[in-house]
């Protein structure tokens, strides 16, 4: 699983890239996580609102924190 945490590095950001972490954690889930901060590749995906989260190419949130427990029922699809 390829996840990906799209922002310019705002607090929001780092929030979201640390609940993604812990919830891949708490979900024993094998998933590579990255942080993208390039506006041109964040662009990209058609988000234009950060923090946004990408699983496997598809884009799961924009401009807002997601809470754990979101992030975990995305991880199970």
């Amino acid at each position: 699983m390829e996840i990906k945490v799209l922002g310019p590095g705002c607090p929001r950001c780092q929030q979201t890239e640390k609940i993604v972490k812990e919830a891949v954690a708490e979900a024993g889930v094998d998933a590579q996580i990255e942080k993208v901060s390039d506006v041109m590749k964040i662009a990209g995906y058609g988000v234009f609102g950060t923090p946004a989260v990408v699983i496997d190419g598809e884009v799961k949130s924009v401009g807002k924190i997601p809470d754990k427990e979101e992030v975990k029922g995305w991880l199970k699809k």
